[in-house]
């Protein structure tokens, strides 16, 4: 499936922008939304700001990964805000968070139009369903997204005029619960596959996931298990005999993937461009705009065989070249969503998606909400799982990665979290993982309690609309 761009009339914006002109539903009730590929069109155009490419310039990556022990921020200092995330000196003026704001409400307003206005279509009934099931879902991922970044945000859940975008933010708690009706709704109508040419749409699961994941931030353990056996029910996932075909352009949409963004086969400026911005700067086109740091090089259990599929390191292959010492002012650089410039589009257009949301991960939901729980041996099994399919691609599986047999809750708790770590690096989870946790004030040097649990709002934002307030010390 392609995220088609819309003619211009129908090019929406942010928050920002909706508040200096007339919203897109009353503009074109009367010249679009008629048929059923105007449905289908709009609700692709709902896709489009989930891309991690240099079009959107969506640094959703950076908050997740500059800001945690993962990575710094290596590159040429041509782009100062991913600087100030890494050494905690962003402010609201920041230039990424405002493009991160306008990028995410953009999406919303579109999930609001699609959802408003595709029900007067008169089209096929099942497939008018299913695109109101994908836009309400989008629309949660996108408030989800909004929450993990800055905390409170504007609830706007229908089309709106600009004399009423003026509203203060809305609780974290109430977002939450409308994420979870719109999950809940859009996993009713969802398919649980689409055949080839629909791949990368939202599905049954990519709901019942993102509800998960919304249960696991409220700390509500039962509700993640619940949703996490409902996934399991569907029998469509399963994780990959091979890691790295998470990670590759030949082996995208398989079974592990739950809900992944598509980069693949796309016009120019909305591919992957983190195989530009990851990239090493000794290679041609490269900024190297994250660097592995040591420590969580050394994080990694001996012989555990994603260590190095997950990092580059000193006389290792590197995308068509050797890897030295020299290519990153730590050492080590990372290799996920990286390829061969012959098989890429172009360097800013990777052909690899990102997978929001593994099934490893719903694995690693299931053993960290059970011993929540205190049911510490059921946890072991899903933990398992993950660590058994690493263990066979080990060098010696005979000895790597023991299975963990612990029965003690703090102890299971953290090597539950390592193995987040391990597993999911570099995959934009990390430092929301710390401050959920509630670590991270001890794992990260500069990150201050009661202010840097959330990013500050965009002054832009605050400027146009008064009702906003800034989060706590900023």
């Amino acid at each position: 499936m392609k995220y088609l761009s819309l003619i211009a009339a129908l090019t929406l914006v942010s928050c920002q922008g909706i508040l200096e002109k007339e919203p897109l539903g009353i503009l074109d009730q009367g010249s679009f939304f008629q048929t059923a590929d105007d449905a289908v069109q709009a609700t692709n155009a709902a896709y489009e700001p989930l891309l991690i490419s240099s079009g959107n310039n969506n640094f959703y990556w950076a908050f997740a990964e500059l800001t945690s022990d993962e990575a710094v921020v290596g590159g040429d200092g041509s782009r100062p805000g991913l600087t100030e995330l890494d050494f905690f000196t962003f402010t609201p003026r920041t230039e990424e968070f405002n493009d991160f704001w306008k990028l995410n409400y953009q999406g919303i307003t579109q999930c609001n139009t699609v959802i408003e206005r595709v029900p007067a279509i008169s089209m096929d009934a099942n497939l008018q369903k299913r695109v109101i099931g994908e836009a309400t879902f989008l629309r949660a991922y996108y408030y989800f997204q909004l929450t993990q970044v800055f905390g409170d945000v504007p609830l706007l859940i229908k089309i709106t005029p600009p004399d009423e975008l003026k509203a203060p933010a809305t609780a974290k708690t109430a977002v939450y619960a409308q994420i979870i009706a719109d999950c809940n709704q859009a996993a009713s109508v969802l398919p649980v596959q689409y055949a080839a040419n629909d791949a990368g749409r939202a599905t049954k699961g990519a709901a019942l996931a993102l509800a998960a994941k919304t249960e696991l931030y409220q700390k509500n353990w039962n509700q993640v298990l619940d949703y996490v056996g409902q996934i399991k029910a569907l029998n469509t996932y399963a994780l990959m005999a091979d890691y790295q075909d998470n990670f590759r352009e030949n082996t995208q949409n398989n079974s592990e993937s739950v809900w992944e963004i598509q980069h693949t086969n796309l016009e120019l400026g909305v591919g992957n461009a983190l195989n530009q911005w990851w990239c090493s700067k000794k290679l041609t086109g490269g900024y190297g705009f994250a660097e592995v740091t040591q420590a969580y090089f050394d994080s990694f259990e001996p012989g555990d065989p994603r260590q190095k599929f997950t990092i580059a390191s000193n006389n290792e292959p590197y995308f068509g070249v050797t890897y030295k010492n020299s290519f990153s002012s730590t050492k080590h650089s990372p290799r996920k969503y990286l390829q061969i410039d012959s098989t890429a589009t172009q360097k800013a257009d990777g052909d690899i998606n990102y997978t929001a949301i593994r099934y490893a991960e719903v694995l690693l939901w299931e053993a960290e909400a059970l011993a929540e729980l205190g049911r510490v041996s059921e946890a072991q099994s899903p933990l398992e799982v993950v660590r058994a399919r690493a263990r066979l691609q080990a060098a010696n599986p005979a000895t790597a990665l023991p299975p963990v047999t612990l029965t003690d809750q703090t102890a299971m708790l953290e090597a539950i979290r390592h193995e987040r770590s391990v597993e999911l690096g570099f995959e934009m989870h990390r430092f929301f993982d710390l401050v959920r946790w509630g670590i991270a004030p001890v794992v990260l040097p500069d990150f201050e309690t009661g202010k840097h649990e959330v990013f500050p709002l965009p002054q832009t934002e605050l400027d146009l609309n008064p009702a906003l307030k800034q989060n706590p010390n900023y």
